[in-house]
């Protein structure tokens, strides 16, 4: 069915093979003892220089469709050269090569795809440093021909000749080196001039949100957005806390900015497609438009939730989510994680402590303008029963971001768009957000007692063998005390002369209810917490969440496939 025209593109330009060379990456054999998700080991240990002395290191391992960027997700355990790895497939098969495979181009610079896609094809570069699987296939070459090969590969043109090169979306190094590539000097000239853009526009938004190793601050809370430019670096100005604006104007001014970006990145798409359909002779046959849910911005709602939701429809999806990546954000602070004084991660390493947080973020100059936890644990419970409980604090970092003047308003603003009250959404909605978000791999735990009366969050960075007695003694049992100070007063309004008969029903089913409760919470102390804290459990990072989590057993919220 491929027309003349198609064909003749082999006849007329080499084939990439002969300017870069595709490979396909190594088969652990055991990829949950071998990698991880980023965030789950210490900051410290991953390899972002090339620093071989080092356990971790990035990995290409595939990921969903994406284009020019991202999925940068991943890191393996290469310590020692591949030790533990090596060891394995020796061992099962006798040989090294035979599954650890490509080895003579880890860490260089190169492209990279999904080896088996379930939508359309797509190709990323990534920089020096990184390994890769056989779910990350690669090529390899100078800078040069990498650029022209990204171009190319995410065109309309390469999408044609894949199509009956690869009818079954797998996209090895073997049908990849077959395509025809041209070398033609306009070609060359747009990827000089136009890629460095492309790239910038993917790598912003793809580090505009916190799952992201080189995340740096959230876009909602900066003066300044990286725009796409010939610079490499861009400096991130200074804050000087609160923001003077209304919480409204800031997500207009952002959203405005992300839809400049986006048509700006379809613009460069489209002519991208134009200029290889040129060059190969295929006008007849297509088109240069990219639809707008194929620009792989995640700040763009129609790749992000796709569908055939209308615009309205969209744009409320991204709002509340951008709420929800604002509250994530001050969670982060609140840990530590985070600072609103200093950009990128802080507390980000195992054991780490608010002594550490202040000797990384406070000089002699600057006050901290929102202290971290102090403890390491957060309540979150149906009312404000402690200083620290997670509402409190959140209030309290939306006054320092966005000040006091639209404080109500601006309240307002980010409960109208989550659509609901914010102690409802941190109680009932946050933690799935937050497993989510992190794709089963969390990184905040939650304590809960079996009907969800009391809540707890903590850091798992932060952890100690003695967290789990802090939760025990200095909140469960200080919220069963108060529970059972304030159904002793309603006792007395029971049986008041003075109380009327409503108030007395009223005190009556509210003792009802609490004598549920403080049931509830002797039965997850006794049963549950009590045993839990007297073993004083260490967990190791480089373990992962998956083998970490299970460790305290009912005492924390259960996820599927984790716990």
């Amino acid at each position: 069915w491929a027309s003349r025209r198609l064909i003749s593109s082999f006849l007329e330009n080499a084939n990439i093979e002969d300017s870069l060379d595709t490979a396909q990456g190594m088969k652990t054999l055991d990829n949950e003892r071998f990698i991880r998700e980023w965030n789950e080991v210490s900051f410290i240990n991953i390899s972002f220089q090339l620093d071989f002395g080092k356990k971790w290191y990035p990995i290409n391992h595939g990921g969903d469709f994406r284009k020019w960027y991202g999925n940068n997700e991943s890191v393996i355990n290469w310590k020692n050269d591949g030790k533990e790895i090596k060891e394995l497939a020796k061992k099962k098969y006798n040989s090294v090569t035979r599954t650890v495979t490509g080895m003579g181009h880890y860490f260089e610079k190169g492209i990279t795809w999904t080896a088996i896609s379930s939508s359309r094809f797509s190709v990323r570069r990534f920089p020096r440093g990184y390994l890769f699987t056989n779910a990350g296939m690669c090529a390899f070459s100078d800078a040069l021909k990498l650029g022209l090969a990204c171009c190319f590969l995410n065109t309309k043109v390469a999408l044609a000749l894949l199509e009956f090169l690869s009818p079954t979306l797998n996209f090895g190094p073997n049908q990849i080196k077959l395509l025809p590539l041209s070398q033609k000097s306009d070609l060359i000239g747009f990827v000089n001039s136009k890629l460095p853009a492309i790239l910038e526009f993917a790598k912003n938004d793809w580090d505009a949100y916190e799952t992201s190793w080189d995340f740096k601050e959230l876009p909602l809370l900066s003066e300044q957005w990286p725009v796409a430019s010939d610079q490499e670096n861009q400096n991130l100005t200074t804050k000087h806390w609160p923001l003077s604006t209304k919480f409204s104007e800031a997500y207009a001014n952002l959203r405005a900015h992300w839809l400049e970006m986006t048509l700006e990145m379809q613009r460069l798409e489209e002519e991208n497609n134009r200029i290889f359909i040129e060059a190969y002779g295929l006008q007849d046959e297509l088109t240069p438009e990219v639809p707008l849910k194929e620009i792989t911005l995640t700040c763009n709602p129609h790749y992000r939730y796709g569908g055939n939701k209308s615009e309205e429809g969209l744009d409320a999806l991204l709002l509340a989510d951008t709420m929800k990546e604002f509250i994530s954000y001050a969670v982060g602070c609140m840990f530590g994680r985070y600072s609103l004084d200093k950009p990128g991660l802080i507390l980000a390493n195992q054991g780490e402590t608010v002594a550490d947080y202040v000797r990384k973020v406070k000089s002699e100059k600057t006050e901290i303008s929102f202290e971290p936890d102090a403890d390491n644990v957060i309540p979150i419970l149906g009312d404000n029963w402690f200083t620290d409980d997670i509402v409190e604090r959140f209030q309290c970092f939306l006054r320092v971001t966005f000040g006091d003047e639209h404080y109500e308003e601006n309240l307002k603003f980010i409960e109208n768009a989550i659509g609901k009250g914010i102690r409802k959404y941190l109680l009932k909605d946050f933690y799935a957000d937050h497993v989510k978000r992190y794709k089963k791999r969390p990184i905040y735990w939650l304590f809960s007692s079996p009907k969800g009366s009391f809540n707890a969050l903590i850091y798992m960075h932060r952890y100690r063998p003695d967290t789990v007695s802090v939760i025990l003694n200095d909140y469960l049992r200080e919220f069963r005390t108060k529970l059972m100070a304030r159904k002793e007063h309603l006792e007395r309004v029971s049986i008041s002369s003075t109380a009327d008969n409503r108030e007395k029903t009223a005190a009556l089913k509210e003792i009802d209810k609490l004598t549920k409760i403080i049931d509830e919470l002797n039965t997850y102390e006794n049963d549950i917490l009590y045993p839990l804290a007297t073993q004083n459990i260490e967990i190791d990072l480089d373990d992962g969440v998956k083998a970490n989590y299970p460790k305290f057993g009912k005492a924390l919220k259960k996820i599927p496939g984790v716990s």
